[in-house]
């Protein structure tokens, strides 16, 4: 659940907490480690529990510092950024899931360069100008029910799926699941990689759309949708959210296509206006030491993939950063892609 920010301070407050005065939209919001401590301040859209350990682990060898996480949407995390004025809107780090949005902020001056034995010991294709940072490789997953692909083979591939929903429109018509790409950053990404990595992505929208396709803000309500058994059909999941449902194993199965699979890299990025600029590289230097390193925190959440499943030919491909990804960004060239998906999704 959101809350206004102003409405969350009363709460914070009473238990004697710090919280940013301003109107922007948080979702959660938690200080670790001692009051008066000075604090780096991350601005997030990753869920607190996924980051709390390394949070924790990065906070035991430094007793006297404090970070203040604030978790929010991407487009909130941006328009904090690029408007925020006064020291009540200023954070240290942005961490997201939209790669794009991140490369923009590094592109339009937001951000500042960071150089260290860390960065140089990442894939090149991980890190963009020493100013975006993966430290993440996370798929876009299809996320099936058990019980309603019962007696069905499992698609492995998009071309499966096709062929499945079309020999059975009716078991899984108002049963399918996937991003409203015109209010999720992350699912508007995946739809701009798939339509460029194969043509069969508007094909397959195209009978979601007939199938009368539901649309979701977020991974983890899809995730729950499927798991209950609402949705038979979840495309371009956060495959690490599912994976970290392990309580959910005996109903849902994850599938990577084989054909390809989208990764999305998870960045932090330095902002230009930190007060903290030290505090700042180095807690991107432990979750990059974390993501690449070779004695890995065991507090790490994501998978570690092999990172030479960066070749283009391999099934696994994470998505490239840098100013590839500021195309569909382009206020043209979103509103035709909008359009376009929409009247493949809607039909009407």
């Amino acid at each position: 659940m959101r809350f206004l920010v102003f409405s969350l301070a009363l709460m914070v407050s009473a238990l004697g907490l710090a919280l940013p005065a301003s109107s922007f939209e948080v979702e959660e919001f938690r200080r670790f480690g001692p009051e008066g401590a000075p604090a780096l301040r991350v601005l997030s859209t990753t869920d607190m529990d996924v980051l709390a350990p390394l949070v924790e682990s990065f906070l035991a060898d430094r007793p006297g510092t404090a970070i203040e996480y604030t978790t929010v949407s991407s487009a909130v995390l941006m328009e904090v950024v690029t408007t925020g004025s006064g020291p009540q809107a200023r954070f240290d780090i942005a961490v997201s899931s939209a790669m794009d949005l991140q490369t923009k902020l590094a592109n339009d001056g937001y951000t500042r360069h960071h150089r260290s034995a860390a960065t140089d010991g990442m894939p090149d294709w991980a890190n963009w100008r020493d100013h975006v940072f993966a430290f993440s490789q996370e798929p876009a997953s299809l996320l099936l029910s058990r019980a309603a692909f019962n007696g069905l083979e499992l698609p492995r591939t998009r071309q499966d799926l096709i062929r499945l929903l079309r020999q059975h429109p009716d078991r899984f018509r108002g049963r399918i699941g996937t991003y409203d790409i015109a209010t999720s950053g992350l699912g508007y990404l995946f739809a701009t990689q798939d339509a460029r990595t194969s043509d069969s992505y508007w094909r397959l929208m195209e009978i979601f759309g007939g199938l009368e396709v539901r649309l979701y803000c977020c991974s983890g309500q899809m995730i729950r949708d499927v798991a209950r058994g609402d949705l038979a059909i979840a495309y371009n999941v956060l495959g690490s959210y599912a994976l970290a449902r392990t309580d959910l194993t005996d109903s849902i199965v994850i599938i990577d296509p084989q054909d390809y699979t989208n990764m999305m890299l998870r960045t932090a990025v330095i902002l230009e206006n930190a007060q903290q600029p030290d505090l700042a590289g180095a807690f991107v230097d432990h979750l990059l030491q974390a993501a690449w390193g070779s004695d890995p925190d065991p507090g790490y959440p994501f998978h570690r993939y092999p990172v030479e499943a960066s070749d283009h030919s391999a099934p696994l491909r994470p998505i490239q950063l840098g100013p590839g990804l500021l195309v569909f960004l382009d206020r043209l060239k979103r509103a035709r892609f909008l359009n376009e998906w929409h009247s493949a999704v809607s039909q009407k």
